[in-house]
């Protein structure tokens, strides 16, 4: 029986390598796609070693089907920041959201937890379950799912509010302040409470800040907000018969011009595009990209056109049904559809093109 040596030797005849041959590196030069050399048979036939060869072979070319397309990963920019588990959490049922760092654990959408701020711990809702996304800065962290101290706490700060709210009030119309008191906040520790009040004026209200204090017996803050903010948190019916946009579910206001009113075709009456804030309403920004979007190719009002009736120019547009009035020299005016309504270029004077006549 052979012992374990000569089996090594029998099943492995070219445990020795022959030293590399002096054209050994000779191939690794060649030019892409060029012919690659061929090493000459072995002499003593294929159980005897000859020199190891590399051959160059050419690149094979891309997949048309887009297979390959994660090849150059490496290559490609990485986005900064740092990979974290991230939650967005509200304190409101329209509340604005705010991601927060999740750490570890994995939170759904409807749970109520524990979050870190800068007036303490704080309870909140989880608007956008965890999940991993890069961040460009520090999160605030979420400390805890909420349990049933936290909800009994929650109460009892409930009642505080209520209590503090009627104070502040009753001060106020004491001292004839022309303010207007919102909300009250008091968050889980009690540590600082917060009012929320509208006003048109500059008020100096550190005397009645001095005031609540020895009363409550806590630190006191007053932060002024503006018009939108109030009727967010006042609430109210619009001229819709529906309950405000932003005191159900817009997170935050949205810029708002009265250019976007004018590209819809609107009546520019206050009463009309105004909310009960006193600013355009909000819903003037739901479908203003529709109308941008359907008033591409469309002549604009003053133009004009050439239509199956003749030529004239445009009155008005119609612009969700695609449809176009226009106004004939010899009076009348008839609608036509987009699709028949032609633009003109404008009569030339002097080689140059006159003016188009402001619409009427």
């Amino acid at each position: 029986m052979p012992v374990p040596g000569e089996v090594a030797r029998a099943v492995s005849p070219r445990a020795t390598t022959a030293p590399p041959a002096a054209d050994f590196d000779s191939g690794w030069d060649l030019p892409e796609g060029g012919p690659a050399p061929v090493d000459p048979p072995a002499a003593g036939g294929d159980d005897e070693a000859g020199p190891t060869r590399f051959v160059e072979e050419p690149l094979s070319p891309r997949d048309p089907d887009g297979e390959d397309v994660f090849i150059d990963l490496t290559d490609r920019p990485r986005t900064r920041g740092a990979l974290a588990n991230v939650a967005g959490i509200k304190f409101r049922e329209a509340g604005s959201i705010h991601e927060y760092d999740a750490g570890d654990q994995s939170y759904q959408r409807g749970e109520q937890v524990v979050v870190e701020s800068e007036r303490g711990p704080i309870l909140g809702i989880v608007a956008v379950g965890s999940r991993r996304t890069l961040v460009s800065e520090p999160l605030h962290r979420i400390v805890r799912r909420a349990g049933a101290e936290e909800e009994r706490q929650r109460e009892r700060n409930a009642r505080k509010e209520q209590e503090a709210f009627v104070l502040c009030r009753d001060k106020i119309r004491e001292r004839r302040m022309p303010m207007k008191l919102l909300r009250a906040e008091l968050p889980l520790q009690g540590a600082k409470l917060l009012f929320y009040f509208a006003s048109e004026e500059r008020i100096d209200f550190r005397d009645l800040v001095k005031d609540l204090g020895a009363r409550l017996r806590g630190r006191i803050e007053m932060r002024q907000v503006g018009a939108r903010d109030e009727a967010k948190m006042v609430g109210g019916l619009g001229d819709c018969g529906r309950e405000l946009c932003c005191s159900t579910f817009l997170p935050s206001f949205a810029p708002v011009s009265i250019k976007m009113a004018k590209d819809q075709g609107l009546v520019l009456n206050p009463a009309r595009v105004t909310g009960q804030c006193g600013r355009l309403k909000c819903c003037l920004v739901y479908e203003h990209a529709l109308y941008q979007e359907m008033r591409k190719g469309l002549p604009k009002v003053g133009k004009r056109v050439k239509t199956p009736a003749g030529e004239g120019r445009v009155v008005e547009l119609d612009v969700l049904r695609q449809m176009v009035r226009v106004g004939f020299m010899e009076g009348g005016t008839q609608t036509f559809p987009a699709a028949t309504v032609e633009a003109l270029a404008p009569p030339q004077q002097g080689g140059r093109p006159a003016p188009e006549p402001a619409p009427e």
